[in-house]
């Protein structure tokens, strides 16, 4: 990624993003500005031996306020794949267990990914709608420690579909969206995933493809149109189809018991989709729940803590306990959020602590709360 003079000039006399960016709160000495200082004016092998090359959560909150709009993320990515060059890797999560499983995806590893789908709903083999599954099935297995069911956000995603009308396609061959790998400046796996995902999709006739998981609906956004140029299909993340298409529908709620709730605007779902509204119009459907808005939110809402399934530290868990004592300071009983990731490391950060509060799928409790 290229900077032109006026951004370098005017980037050295500002310091907007390190004062937005959460890890440079909690981490000494990193600063979003400060690496562009010293990838412009070192010697490139020092940055590209160094760990605050991984630090970075490409949560975007920098580029979202930086006055002269330097894209931040895209520009420590572009570091990050000479740096995997120069043999500096990033700290994988869970023993790098989903690295792997996206590098063997990747390597054509023939899956079973509809045997869930045709016990919990009914799917197609061809038709208008595709369901992007995305890596939620692996995820059950792993986070069971956690006593979360996360392959339930799947099957809800379907159940809603299938009450809508709606048989989606799932596929067999569907791959990993690359994210993780993408981010982790492992460009040749993302590539060979993006490829396969769009060949798989637009064999099935499909004309929108429908994503539970924000990355995905990022990454085939921003990353395979990048890439690839105008993708062969709509795409859209469900929380806005939902809330589009559902009020048109006979599905009904049931009116809960009150509840007050907060939600955690995901980051590839928020800044970098700018998807704010529509999860909060779905949680105004079930009646009887309150939103109360923690301080940080929408655009200003602070990551989960970790990204990619790498660099997960006590600089993750103090920014994921921050989040937890905003949203308890709110008065929230629960936190529901559109994101698998974020619900996964808020539960983790809860886990062994005095905090007492749910971390909730939006569209597994819209799914509890159908009439």
């Amino acid at each position: 990624m290229q900077l032109s003079k006026q951004q370098i000039d005017y980037c050295m006399e500002c310091g907007v993003c390190t004062g937005s960016c959460p890890v440079a709160m909690e981490l000494e000495g990193f600063s979003p500005r400060q690496m562009i200082k010293r990838m412009l004016g070192e010697p490139e092998g020092n940055v590209l031996q160094s760990k605050d090359v991984w630090a970075c959560l490409s949560c975007s909150r920098c580029s979202d306020r930086c006055p002269v709009e330097i894209d931040f993320p895209a520009f420590i990515r572009a570091y990050r794949k000479k740096a995997r060059q120069e043999g500096n890797l990033p700290k994988l999560s869970h023993h790098g267990m989903f690295h792997t499983i996206t590098n063997i995806q990747a390597r054509g590893v023939q899956q079973d990914r509809i045997e869930w789908a045709k016990k919990a709903g009914k799917i197609s083999e061809k038709g208008d709608y595709f369901y992007f599954t995305g890596c939620i099935t692996y995820y059950d297995v792993a986070f069971q420690y956690l006593d979360l069911k996360m392959i339930e956000s799947a099957k809800s995603n379907l159940m809603l579909l299938n009450k809508m009308g709606i048989e989606p396609v799932i596929s067999n061959d569907e791959v990993c969206c690359g994210h993780d790998a993408f981010w982790s400046g492992d460009d040749d796996t993302f590539l060979t995933l993006a490829e396969k995902n769009i060949e798989t999709i637009a064999a099935t006739g499909a004309k929108k493809v429908i994503f539970g998981c924000p990355e995905g609906y990022s990454m085939f956004r921003e990353a395979y149109t990048e890439k690839f140029g105008p993708l062969p299909f709509d795409i859209v993340h469900i929380t806005e189809f939902l809330a589009k298409e559902l009020p048109n529908t006979d599905v009904l709620f049931k009116k809960g018991e009150k509840k007050i709730v907060t939600f955690q605007d995901p980051c590839r779902l928020g800044r970098r989709s700018g998807i704010y509204d529509a999860p909060r119009d779905l949680i105004g459907l079930v009646s009887g729940t309150s939103l109360s808005e923690m301080e940080h939110n929408r655009e200003n809402a602070v990551c989960c803590g970790t990204t990619a399934w790498m660099e997960c530290s006590t600089c993750s868990k103090v920014m994921q306990i921050q989040r937890l004592k905003e949203a308890e300071t709110v008065g929230a009983e629960a936190i529901i959020t559109a994101c698998p990731k974020c619900q996964i490391h808020l539960t983790c950060a809860k886990k062994n602590t005095d905090h007492d509060i749910d971390i909730i799928d939006l569209v597994s409790w819209l799914a509890a709360n159908i009439e």
